[in-house]
Protein backbone atom coordinates (compact mmCIF):
# COMPACT_ATOMS: atom_id res chain seq x y z
CA UNK A 1 0.00 0.00 0.00
CA UNK A 2 0.92 3.71 -1.21
CA UNK A 3 1.46 6.55 1.56
CA UNK A 4 -1.81 7.52 0.21
CA UNK A 5 -3.73 3.92 -0.15
CA UNK A 6 -6.68 4.37 2.25
CA UNK A 7 -7.05 0.53 2.22
CA UNK A 8 -5.67 0.02 6.09
CA UNK A 9 -7.24 3.15 7.80
CA UNK A 10 -10.93 1.65 6.36
CA UNK A 11 -10.20 -1.44 7.48
CA UNK A 12 -9.14 -0.22 10.83
CA UNK A 13 -12.41 1.54 10.91
CA UNK A 14 -14.51 -1.42 9.47
CA UNK A 15 -13.07 -3.55 12.27
CA UNK A 16 -13.71 -1.37 15.09
CA UNK A 17 -17.53 -0.89 14.20
CA UNK A 18 -18.14 -4.90 13.78
CA UNK A 19 -16.60 -5.27 17.32
CA UNK A 20 -18.35 -2.40 18.75
CA UNK A 21 -21.38 -5.32 18.82
CA UNK A 22 -24.26 -2.74 18.15
CA UNK A 23 -26.96 -5.55 17.45
CA UNK A 24 -30.45 -4.29 16.91
CA UNK A 25 -32.87 -7.65 17.92
CA UNK A 26 -36.22 -4.53 17.24
CA UNK A 27 -36.31 -3.29 20.92
CA UNK A 28 -35.50 -0.30 22.10
CA UNK A 29 -32.92 -0.74 23.97
CA UNK A 30 -31.13 -2.89 21.91
CA UNK A 31 -28.58 -1.50 19.45
CA UNK A 32 -26.66 0.74 21.65
CA UNK A 33 -25.25 2.53 18.64
CA UNK A 34 -23.56 4.92 21.30
CA UNK A 35 -20.68 2.79 20.76
CA UNK A 36 -20.15 3.26 17.43
CA UNK A 37 -20.93 7.41 17.67
CA UNK A 38 -18.29 7.13 20.02
CA UNK A 39 -15.58 5.29 17.56
CA UNK A 40 -16.98 7.96 14.96
CA UNK A 41 -16.37 10.83 17.05
CA UNK A 42 -12.53 10.40 18.04
CA UNK A 43 -12.11 9.24 14.37
CA UNK A 44 -13.14 12.55 12.99
CA UNK A 45 -12.08 14.83 15.91
CA UNK A 46 -9.91 17.61 15.61
CA UNK A 47 -9.50 21.46 15.34
CA UNK A 48 -12.46 22.53 13.52
CA UNK A 49 -14.23 19.79 12.59
CA UNK A 50 -18.21 20.67 12.72
CA UNK A 51 -19.63 17.39 14.27
CA UNK A 52 -22.65 16.72 16.60
CA UNK A 53 -24.52 13.53 18.62
CA UNK A 54 -28.47 13.07 18.38
CA UNK A 55 -29.25 10.42 21.30
CA UNK A 56 -33.09 10.31 20.86
CA UNK A 57 -32.92 7.48 23.77
CA UNK A 58 -30.36 6.52 25.91
CA UNK A 59 -27.98 4.50 24.41
CA UNK A 60 -29.85 4.94 20.72
CA UNK A 61 -26.92 7.33 19.13
CA UNK A 62 -26.35 9.71 15.67
CA UNK A 63 -23.82 11.72 14.29
CA UNK A 64 -23.42 14.28 11.99
CA UNK A 65 -20.45 15.52 10.12
CA UNK A 66 -21.08 18.56 7.83
CA UNK A 67 -17.65 20.19 5.58
CA UNK A 68 -19.74 23.57 4.63
CA UNK A 69 -19.47 24.80 1.23
CA UNK A 70 -18.65 28.21 0.70
CA UNK A 71 -21.86 29.18 -1.39
CA UNK A 72 -25.72 28.11 0.28
CA UNK A 73 -26.98 27.67 -3.06
CA UNK A 74 -24.98 25.24 -4.25
CA UNK A 75 -26.15 21.36 -4.45
CA UNK A 76 -25.17 19.51 -0.88
CA UNK A 77 -24.40 15.94 -0.66
CA UNK A 78 -24.92 13.31 2.32
CA UNK A 79 -23.29 9.88 2.60
CA UNK A 80 -25.35 8.13 5.08
CA UNK A 81 -24.33 4.71 6.83
CA UNK A 82 -26.48 2.88 9.45
CA UNK A 83 -24.21 1.59 12.43
CA UNK A 84 -26.07 -1.03 13.83
CA UNK A 85 -26.58 -4.68 12.73
CA UNK A 86 -28.94 -7.57 12.76
CA UNK A 87 -28.42 -10.43 15.52
CA UNK A 88 -26.00 -13.23 14.36
CA UNK A 89 -25.05 -16.14 16.40
CA UNK A 90 -21.76 -18.55 16.15
CA UNK A 91 -23.44 -21.52 14.54
CA UNK A 92 -22.39 -21.73 10.75
CA UNK A 93 -19.79 -19.01 11.24
CA UNK A 94 -16.32 -19.84 10.19
CA UNK A 95 -15.03 -16.83 11.77
CA UNK A 96 -16.73 -15.56 14.58
CA UNK A 97 -19.39 -12.97 13.47
CA UNK A 98 -18.02 -9.75 15.88
CA UNK A 99 -13.85 -10.50 15.72
CA UNK A 100 -13.77 -8.21 13.34
CA UNK A 101 -10.52 -10.88 11.84
CA UNK A 102 -8.51 -9.14 8.23
CA UNK A 103 -8.08 -13.05 6.59
CA UNK A 104 -6.67 -13.63 3.57
CA UNK A 105 -7.40 -9.57 2.58
CA UNK A 106 -10.95 -9.68 3.79
CA UNK A 107 -12.88 -8.37 6.85
CA UNK A 108 -15.20 -10.83 8.57
CA UNK A 109 -17.95 -10.06 10.88
CA UNK A 110 -22.04 -8.93 11.34
CA UNK A 111 -22.37 -5.92 9.25
CA UNK A 112 -19.51 -6.39 7.20
CA UNK A 113 -21.72 -6.17 3.64
CA UNK A 114 -24.88 -4.67 5.39
CA UNK A 115 -23.77 -1.73 5.90
CA UNK A 116 -20.57 -1.12 8.26
CA UNK A 117 -18.33 -1.63 5.13
CA UNK A 118 -19.80 1.45 3.41
CA UNK A 119 -20.57 2.81 6.74
CA UNK A 120 -16.75 3.03 7.01
CA UNK A 121 -15.19 3.97 3.97
CA UNK A 122 -17.46 7.55 3.65
CA UNK A 123 -16.29 7.84 6.99
CA UNK A 124 -12.18 7.40 5.58
CA UNK A 125 -13.11 9.55 2.46
CA UNK A 126 -15.03 12.16 4.36
CA UNK A 127 -12.12 12.49 6.90
CA UNK A 128 -9.16 12.46 3.72
CA UNK A 129 -11.06 15.70 2.55
CA UNK A 130 -10.73 16.94 6.24
CA UNK A 131 -7.28 16.25 5.83
CA UNK A 132 -6.25 18.00 2.92
CA UNK A 133 -8.62 21.25 4.25
CA UNK A 134 -11.08 20.89 1.25
CA UNK A 135 -13.72 23.30 0.56
CA UNK A 136 -15.96 23.29 -2.58
CA UNK A 137 -19.26 25.23 -3.09
CA UNK A 138 -21.60 22.76 -1.93
CA UNK A 139 -21.95 21.09 0.95
CA UNK A 140 -20.85 17.28 2.55
CA UNK A 141 -22.70 15.96 5.33
CA UNK A 142 -21.46 12.54 6.62
CA UNK A 143 -24.51 10.92 8.94
CA UNK A 144 -23.93 7.62 10.72
CA UNK A 145 -27.51 6.23 12.08
CA UNK A 146 -29.07 3.98 14.58
CA UNK A 147 -31.89 1.91 14.09
CA UNK A 148 -31.97 1.10 10.34
CA UNK A 149 -32.64 -2.73 10.95
CA UNK A 150 -35.86 -2.30 12.40
CA UNK A 151 -37.70 0.98 11.14
CA UNK A 152 -35.27 3.51 11.61
CA UNK A 153 -37.86 5.26 14.57
CA UNK A 154 -34.48 6.25 16.38
CA UNK A 155 -32.31 6.91 13.53
CA UNK A 156 -32.84 8.31 10.38
CA UNK A 157 -36.33 8.76 10.55
CA UNK A 158 -35.96 10.85 13.82
CA UNK A 159 -33.45 12.77 11.81
CA UNK A 160 -35.47 13.73 9.27
CA UNK A 161 -38.69 14.40 11.25
CA UNK A 162 -36.89 16.24 14.17
CA UNK A 163 -33.67 17.34 13.33
CA UNK A 164 -34.16 17.92 9.71
CA UNK A 165 -32.17 20.72 8.95
CA UNK A 166 -29.00 19.39 10.67
CA UNK A 167 -29.43 16.75 7.53
CA UNK A 168 -31.41 18.48 4.78
CA UNK A 169 -29.67 18.21 1.27
CA UNK A 170 -30.12 17.96 -2.44
CA UNK A 171 -28.56 14.22 -2.90
CA UNK A 172 -28.04 11.40 -0.67
CA UNK A 173 -26.08 7.90 -1.08
CA UNK A 174 -26.70 5.30 0.99
CA UNK A 175 -26.82 0.85 1.09
CA UNK A 176 -26.27 -0.66 -1.31
CA UNK A 177 -25.57 -1.55 -4.89
CA UNK A 178 -22.05 -2.28 -6.51
CA UNK A 179 -21.78 -5.76 -6.94
CA UNK A 180 -21.64 -6.66 -10.51
CA UNK A 181 -24.24 -8.50 -12.35
CA UNK A 182 -23.49 -11.68 -13.55
CA UNK A 183 -24.71 -10.61 -16.81
CA UNK A 184 -23.13 -9.60 -20.61
CA UNK A 185 -19.46 -9.15 -21.00
CA UNK A 186 -18.61 -6.17 -18.97
CA UNK A 187 -18.95 -5.15 -15.33
CA UNK A 188 -22.45 -3.56 -14.80
CA UNK A 189 -22.67 -1.95 -11.49
CA UNK A 190 -26.35 -1.64 -10.14
CA UNK A 191 -26.97 1.96 -8.75
CA UNK A 192 -30.25 1.76 -7.08
CA UNK A 193 -33.06 4.32 -7.49
CA UNK A 194 -35.91 2.76 -6.25
CA UNK A 195 -36.64 0.39 -2.95
CA UNK A 196 -39.68 -1.74 -2.58
CA UNK A 197 -42.12 -0.56 -0.53
CA UNK A 198 -43.47 -2.82 2.61
CA UNK A 199 -46.49 -4.29 3.83
CA UNK A 200 -45.62 -5.94 7.22
CA UNK A 201 -49.26 -7.71 8.28
CA UNK A 202 -50.99 -9.85 11.17
CA UNK A 203 -53.46 -12.18 10.45
CA UNK A 204 -55.36 -14.04 13.19
CA UNK A 205 -57.95 -17.04 12.44
CA UNK A 206 -60.36 -17.56 15.67
CA UNK A 207 -61.51 -21.32 16.38
CA UNK A 208 -63.30 -22.91 19.43
CA UNK A 209 -61.08 -23.73 22.53
CA UNK A 210 -61.48 -27.48 24.18
CA UNK A 211 -60.10 -30.39 25.45
CA UNK A 212 -56.87 -31.60 23.27
CA UNK A 213 -57.76 -35.59 24.14
CA UNK A 214 -60.65 -34.61 22.11
CA UNK A 215 -59.97 -33.28 18.24
CA UNK A 216 -62.54 -34.77 16.69
CA UNK A 217 -64.07 -31.92 14.19
CA UNK A 218 -63.28 -29.31 16.57
CA UNK A 219 -62.32 -26.16 15.29
CA UNK A 220 -58.78 -25.95 16.47
CA UNK A 221 -57.25 -22.18 15.03
CA UNK A 222 -53.79 -23.61 14.64
CA UNK A 223 -54.82 -25.96 11.97
CA UNK A 224 -56.91 -22.90 10.28
CA UNK A 225 -54.19 -20.77 9.91
CA UNK A 226 -51.55 -23.62 9.05
CA UNK A 227 -53.75 -23.67 6.05
CA UNK A 228 -53.82 -20.12 5.66
CA UNK A 229 -49.75 -19.74 6.37
CA UNK A 230 -49.27 -22.71 3.28
CA UNK A 231 -51.62 -21.14 0.75
CA UNK A 232 -49.67 -17.79 1.49
CA UNK A 233 -46.77 -19.13 1.15
CA UNK A 234 -47.58 -21.16 -2.16
CA UNK A 235 -49.13 -17.77 -4.03
CA UNK A 236 -47.11 -16.63 -6.99
CA UNK A 237 -48.12 -13.18 -8.58
CA UNK A 238 -47.27 -12.77 -11.95
CA UNK A 239 -44.16 -10.51 -12.54
CA UNK A 240 -44.34 -6.84 -12.93
CA UNK A 241 -41.69 -5.43 -15.68
CA UNK A 242 -41.79 -1.90 -14.31
CA UNK A 243 -39.76 0.51 -15.99
CA UNK A 244 -36.71 0.20 -13.61
CA UNK A 245 -36.51 -3.35 -14.92
CA UNK A 246 -36.66 -2.33 -18.48
CA UNK A 247 -33.78 -0.27 -17.99
CA UNK A 248 -32.27 -2.52 -16.11
CA UNK A 249 -32.00 -5.09 -18.76
CA UNK A 250 -31.18 -2.46 -21.36
CA UNK A 251 -28.11 -1.44 -19.87
CA UNK A 252 -26.52 -4.99 -19.76
CA UNK A 253 -26.31 -5.00 -23.33
CA UNK A 254 -27.74 -8.73 -23.40
CA UNK A 255 -27.74 -10.71 -26.66
CA UNK A 256 -31.40 -9.96 -28.28
CA UNK A 257 -33.00 -13.34 -27.47
CA UNK A 258 -32.10 -13.05 -23.65
CA UNK A 259 -33.01 -9.72 -23.30
CA UNK A 260 -36.39 -10.72 -25.03
CA UNK A 261 -36.95 -13.61 -22.83
CA UNK A 262 -36.28 -10.95 -19.48
CA UNK A 263 -38.19 -8.70 -20.59
CA UNK A 264 -41.20 -11.17 -20.64
CA UNK A 265 -42.96 -12.39 -17.47
CA UNK A 266 -43.35 -16.20 -18.94
CA UNK A 267 -39.70 -15.35 -20.59
CA UNK A 268 -38.31 -14.30 -16.92
CA UNK A 269 -40.27 -17.09 -14.89
CA UNK A 270 -38.55 -19.83 -17.11
CA UNK A 271 -35.05 -18.18 -16.68
CA UNK A 272 -35.05 -17.63 -13.06
CA UNK A 273 -35.03 -21.56 -12.94
CA UNK A 274 -31.28 -21.81 -14.61
CA UNK A 275 -30.06 -18.70 -12.49
CA UNK A 276 -28.07 -19.58 -9.40
CA UNK A 277 -30.14 -19.19 -6.21
CA UNK A 278 -28.56 -16.10 -4.70
CA UNK A 279 -29.33 -14.03 -7.98
CA UNK A 280 -32.68 -15.66 -8.75
CA UNK A 281 -33.92 -14.73 -5.12
CA UNK A 282 -33.11 -10.77 -5.92
CA UNK A 283 -34.20 -11.10 -9.64
CA UNK A 284 -37.27 -12.45 -8.80
CA UNK A 285 -37.87 -9.76 -5.72
CA UNK A 286 -37.24 -7.23 -8.18
CA UNK A 287 -40.40 -8.30 -10.23
CA UNK A 288 -42.83 -9.79 -7.91
CA UNK A 289 -44.54 -8.31 -5.16
CA UNK A 290 -43.52 -11.26 -2.33
CA UNK A 291 -45.20 -12.96 0.56
CA UNK A 292 -43.31 -14.07 3.26
CA UNK A 293 -44.34 -15.62 6.39
CA UNK A 294 -41.86 -15.49 8.81
CA UNK A 295 -43.92 -16.19 12.46
CA UNK A 296 -46.58 -18.05 13.76
CA UNK A 297 -48.25 -18.03 16.95
CA UNK A 298 -51.10 -20.01 18.58
CA UNK A 299 -52.17 -21.96 21.56
CA UNK A 300 -51.52 -22.25 25.18
CA UNK A 301 -51.44 -25.61 26.63
CA UNK A 302 -50.82 -28.64 24.52
CA UNK A 303 -54.09 -30.53 26.14
CA UNK A 304 -56.40 -27.32 24.76
CA UNK A 305 -57.74 -27.33 21.26
CA UNK A 306 -56.95 -23.28 20.47
CA UNK A 307 -58.98 -20.55 19.62
CA UNK A 308 -56.96 -18.70 17.94
CA UNK A 309 -53.60 -18.37 15.77
CA UNK A 310 -51.58 -15.65 14.49
CA UNK A 311 -49.17 -15.17 11.75
CA UNK A 312 -46.61 -12.41 10.59
CA UNK A 313 -46.71 -11.88 6.91
CA UNK A 314 -43.77 -9.76 5.22
CA UNK A 315 -45.04 -8.56 2.42
CA UNK A 316 -42.59 -6.49 -0.28
CA UNK A 317 -44.31 -4.55 -2.60
CA UNK A 318 -43.59 -3.24 -6.03
CA UNK A 319 -43.72 0.45 -7.22
CA UNK A 320 -47.56 0.71 -7.71
CA UNK A 321 -48.40 -1.41 -5.04
CA UNK A 322 -51.14 -0.06 -2.05
CA UNK A 323 -52.18 -1.75 0.94
CA UNK A 324 -55.70 -2.43 -0.83
CA UNK A 325 -53.84 -4.05 -4.04
CA UNK A 326 -52.20 -6.20 -0.81
CA UNK A 327 -55.25 -7.18 0.89
CA UNK A 328 -56.85 -8.12 -2.96
CA UNK A 329 -54.00 -10.62 -3.40
CA UNK A 330 -53.90 -12.04 0.39
CA UNK A 331 -57.87 -12.54 -0.15
CA UNK A 332 -56.85 -14.55 -3.76
CA UNK A 333 -54.52 -16.50 -1.72
CA UNK A 334 -56.27 -17.51 0.66
CA UNK A 335 -59.18 -18.46 -1.16
CA UNK A 336 -62.69 -19.72 0.61
CA UNK A 337 -60.63 -19.23 3.98
CA UNK A 338 -60.50 -15.78 4.04
CA UNK A 339 -63.51 -15.01 5.67
CA UNK A 340 -62.09 -16.55 8.27
CA UNK A 341 -58.84 -14.54 8.67
CA UNK A 342 -58.91 -11.05 10.60
CA UNK A 343 -56.19 -8.44 9.38
CA UNK A 344 -54.99 -7.55 13.08
CA UNK A 345 -52.65 -5.10 12.34
CA UNK A 346 -50.62 -3.75 9.48
CA UNK A 347 -48.72 -1.10 7.82
CA UNK A 348 -47.97 0.33 4.36
CA UNK A 349 -44.79 1.58 3.38
CA UNK A 350 -45.20 2.60 -0.27
CA UNK A 351 -42.33 1.86 -2.71
CA UNK A 352 -40.16 5.34 -3.80
CA UNK A 353 -38.04 5.92 -6.57
CA UNK A 354 -35.56 8.48 -7.68
CA UNK A 355 -34.85 9.95 -11.36
CA UNK A 356 -31.63 8.74 -13.36
CA UNK A 357 -30.96 11.78 -15.11
CA UNK A 358 -29.05 13.57 -11.90
CA UNK A 359 -25.89 15.19 -11.46
CA UNK A 360 -25.03 12.57 -8.64
CA UNK A 361 -25.83 9.62 -10.93
CA UNK A 362 -23.71 11.24 -13.90
CA UNK A 363 -21.05 11.47 -10.79
CA UNK A 364 -21.37 8.07 -10.00
CA UNK A 365 -21.37 6.40 -13.07
CA UNK A 366 -17.88 8.47 -14.21
CA UNK A 367 -16.42 7.36 -11.28
CA UNK A 368 -17.34 4.01 -11.53
CA UNK A 369 -16.02 4.01 -14.88
CA UNK A 370 -12.52 5.36 -13.62
CA UNK A 371 -12.26 2.73 -11.02
CA UNK A 372 -13.42 -0.44 -12.94
CA UNK A 373 -11.97 -0.44 -16.41
CA UNK A 374 -14.46 -1.59 -18.77
CA UNK A 375 -17.34 -1.22 -16.32
CA UNK A 376 -20.73 0.90 -15.95
CA UNK A 377 -23.43 1.52 -13.65
CA UNK A 378 -27.08 0.51 -14.14
CA UNK A 379 -30.46 0.93 -12.70
CA UNK A 380 -32.23 -1.26 -9.91
CA UNK A 381 -34.32 -1.30 -6.99
CA UNK A 382 -33.30 -2.24 -3.58
CA UNK A 383 -35.48 -5.07 -2.62
CA UNK A 384 -35.64 -4.52 0.73
CA UNK A 385 -35.87 -1.11 2.82
CA UNK A 386 -33.77 1.18 3.28
CA UNK A 387 -33.31 4.72 4.93
CA UNK A 388 -33.71 6.14 1.72
CA UNK A 389 -36.98 6.13 2.23
CA UNK A 390 -37.48 9.11 4.29
CA UNK A 391 -35.11 10.99 2.51
CA UNK A 392 -37.00 10.57 -1.17
CA UNK A 393 -40.40 11.78 0.77
CA UNK A 394 -38.57 15.17 0.96
CA UNK A 395 -38.05 15.18 -2.00
CA UNK A 396 -33.97 14.50 -1.47
CA UNK A 397 -33.00 12.63 -4.45
CA UNK A 398 -31.11 9.14 -3.41
CA UNK A 399 -29.16 6.57 -4.78
CA UNK A 400 -27.90 3.34 -2.88
CA UNK A 401 -24.52 2.23 -4.39
CA UNK A 402 -20.73 0.92 -3.56
CA UNK A 403 -18.09 -0.28 -5.59
CA UNK A 404 -17.56 -4.03 -5.23
CA UNK A 405 -14.73 -5.93 -6.58
CA UNK A 406 -14.97 -9.32 -8.26
CA UNK A 407 -13.37 -11.48 -5.47
CA UNK A 408 -16.75 -12.33 -3.78
CA UNK A 409 -19.46 -13.73 -6.54
CA UNK A 410 -22.91 -12.15 -6.81
CA UNK A 411 -24.75 -15.00 -5.77
CA UNK A 412 -22.42 -15.39 -2.43
CA UNK A 413 -23.02 -11.52 -2.14
CA UNK A 414 -26.58 -11.80 -1.93
CA UNK A 415 -26.54 -14.41 0.51
CA UNK A 416 -24.88 -12.50 3.09
CA UNK A 417 -26.85 -10.46 3.83
CA UNK A 418 -28.40 -11.43 6.89
CA UNK A 419 -26.76 -14.91 6.41
CA UNK A 420 -23.72 -16.23 7.69
CA UNK A 421 -20.07 -15.84 6.81
CA UNK A 422 -20.39 -11.96 6.12
CA UNK A 423 -16.93 -10.79 5.04
CA UNK A 424 -15.73 -7.83 2.77
CA UNK A 425 -12.50 -7.80 0.57
CA UNK A 426 -9.87 -4.93 1.32
CA UNK A 427 -10.13 -3.83 -2.34
CA UNK A 428 -13.34 -3.16 -2.36
CA UNK A 429 -12.94 -0.77 0.32
CA UNK A 430 -10.20 0.70 -1.31
CA UNK A 431 -12.27 1.46 -4.20
CA UNK A 432 -16.20 2.48 -2.36
CA UNK A 433 -13.38 5.13 -0.35
CA UNK A 434 -12.25 6.67 -3.54
CA UNK A 435 -15.62 6.28 -4.95
CA UNK A 436 -17.11 8.59 -2.64
CA UNK A 437 -13.95 11.23 -2.41
CA UNK A 438 -14.55 11.59 -6.42
CA UNK A 439 -17.85 11.97 -5.98
CA UNK A 440 -17.99 14.32 -3.86
CA UNK A 441 -15.36 16.23 -5.44
CA UNK A 442 -17.47 16.36 -8.42
CA UNK A 443 -20.83 16.74 -7.38
CA UNK A 444 -20.04 19.37 -4.79
CA UNK A 445 -17.74 21.47 -7.19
Amino acid sequence: MTADDPTGEATDLLQALIRNRCVNDGTPSSGQEMRSVETLDAYFRGPGVDMRRYEPIPGRGNLVLRIDGTDPSAPSLCLMGHIDVVPASDEGWRRDPFGGELVDGEVWGRGAIDMLGITATMAVAAKRLLREGWRSRGTLIYLAVADEEALGTYGAKWMVDEQWDAVRCDHLITEFGGARVPFGESAKLPIMVAEKGSHWVRLRVRGVPGHGSMPYRTENAVVTMAEVVRRIASYRPPAVLHDVWIRFIDGLDLPLVQRALLCTGPGLEAALGGMPIGVARMMHAATHTTFSPNIFHGGVKTNVVPDTAEAHVDVRTLPGVDGDAVRGMLKDAVGDLWGSVEIAEEGDNLATESPTDTPLWHALTRATERLVPGGTTVPFLVVGATDARFFRRKGVNCYGYGLFSERIPFNEFAAMFHGRNERVDQTSLRLMTELWEATAREVLG
